[in-house]
């Protein structure tokens, strides 16, 4: 599958270009090929005509000159649907770029077309109703994850070198896990979200799936900085891939908790990666902290509260439009109704506030936490959302709810707080590959890029999943 298209780094390809050594449209072409012969569905659109008419004009001297780029279907462009991949909104077209968009356009980006995702962004699995199922390209009977699940399918597939995603509770860094690539999941605000940006509860941000740290070093050069559209993102800050590797990290603390506290982590994936910690560890330099990783316990309370904005979004068309959703959101959306009270915004709200008073005593005593990105390797791609860990029925040890929310218990903690973390691909178990996650301290983007590319240079990762030759 897609034997010619590029299987480098995106910013191997624009040196490819600058050398003559091939052409924007030769590139695109070759994309346009994979993704013809894939059996992934990682795109919902592809938009053919546009993409060579932008590939034919590339300025190759600008940053993503010329690169074939893949959209999440939850980041508006001009012209291509807006379906948030729901049935419910199926025949609806943006009539805008997003803020990330109209900066990856202004880099030189080729948009080569829309990636799948979970309805709404809404679960860890990318399969539904409007699009049906996309597989992970390391095997094609396990999810690529969600809800950026598509985006992670085309990078790692070998159809995109890069591509755009979001992360509201692991979005980015769970399909990186799962497929092999990296994933920044930034502090809160790092690139807009606007036009129109919708803030609550204040956990979402955009960013990349990449097949490397410097690739996604030059993402952030490119669609970071403030714009009035979001009044929440933050100042721009400059040199993300010129200052690589220009961090001091020698003497830096890092705690290691596999399981972050909390969550329940396969054991043979938790010895993997606590060799893989204990190895960054030595290579970096850094000093191992005797850290206690204890984060409150949060109730029904704060998923409920959660689903304020989809509510809004839905408006009217709820409950008529009910049995046009996936069944976890119709399941969450029944529930919130029958649920959701000001009492449970109240203790939302008391909760995030005890949760992010434990992250901050955390990063009194630590620069880094590391632990696993997934409690296990990518499940079944159909779905439901896991609820085995290691082969232990969790429902039956557990209890439902502890069980579901297990998916993302160990990636949520940072949307919930606003602080960085990355997932670094650290080796395979039973042929799927595993994620390391570090979590830093807000605003410290940059340090955990240095310390993924110690990682990467130390433990070098394949860029595309075997399966996709």
């Amino acid at each position: 599958m897609g034997a010619d298209a590029w299987r480098g780094d995106a910013c191997s390809l624009v040196e490819a270009y600058r050398a003559k050594e091939l052409s924007p449209r030769e590139a695109l072409d070759a994309s346009l090929d994979a993704i013809a012969d894939s059996d992934l569905n990682a795109f919902s659109l592809v938009d053919t005509e546009k993409a060579r008419a932008s590939a034919d004009a590339a300025d190759v001297t600008r940053p993503f000159g010329g690169v074939p780029v893949a959209i999440k279907e939850l980041d508006p462009v001009a012209g291509w649907p807006s379906t948030f991949a729901s049935l419910v909104f199926k025949d609806r077209v943006s009539h805008f770029d997003s803020t990330q968009v109209a900066r990856l356009r202004d880099a030189g980006a080729v948009l080569v077309g829309q990636t799948t995702a979970s309805e709404f962004g809404f679960i860890n699995c990318t399969n539904t109703r409007l699009h049906g199922t996309t597989r992970n390209p390391w095997n094609r009977a396990r999810t690529p994850g969600g809800s950026s699940g598509g985006t992670a399918a085309a990078v790692a597939g070998g159809l995109v070198p890069i591509g755009s995603g979001g992360d509201g509770g692991g979005s980015l860094r769970i399909p990186a896990g799962f497929t092999g690539l990296f994933a920044l999941k930034s502090t809160f605000g790092r690139i807009p979200k606007g036009p129109f940006a919708h803030q609550p509860p204040l956990t979402v941000v955009v960013g990349c799936l990449s097949r490397s740290v410097r690739d996604t070093a030059r993402w952030f050069d490119v669609c970071n900085g403030f714009d009035p559209r979001d009044t929440l993102s933050l100042p721009r800050v400059e040199g993300w891939e010129a200052g690589l590797d220009g961090f001091e990290l020698r003497g830096r603390k890092a705690v290691v908790a596999i399981d972050l506290g909390g969550a329940i982590v396969d054991d043979r994936q938790a010895q993997l990666l606590t060799q893989r910690a204990d190895q960054l560890i030595h290579a970096a330099g850094l000093v191992r902290a005797d850290v206690v990783v204890d984060f409150p316990v949060g109730g029904t309370e704060w998923a409920l509260s959660n689903l304020s904005g989809l509510a809004g979004l839905l408006g009217d068309l709820y409950p008529d439009c009910h049995d046009d959703l996936t069944p976890e959101v119709q399941l969450a959306m029944s529930f919130a109704m029958e649920r959701f009270s000001i009492d449970a915004v109240g203790a939302s709200e008391m909760f995030r506030i005890l949760f992010n008073e434990k992250m901050a005593e955390i990063f009194e005593k630590t620069d880094f936490i590391i632990c696993a990105t997934n409690p296990d390797v990518a499940f079944n791609a159909e779905g439901p959302m896991a609820t085995t860990v290691g082969g232990v029925d969790l429902i039956a040890t557990y209890g439902l709810d502890r069980a579901l929310s297990n998916n993302g218990a160990l990636t949520f903690p940072a949307n919930l707080a606003g602080n960085p973390a990355v997932s670094i691909p650290s080796g395979e178990m039973d042929g799927l590959p595993i994620g390391l996650q570090i979590i830093g301290r807000h605003h410290e983007e940059q340090l955990l890029l240095d310390l993924a590319r110690v990682a990467e240079r130390e433990f070098p990762w394949p860029l595309t999943a075997p399966l996709s030759t």
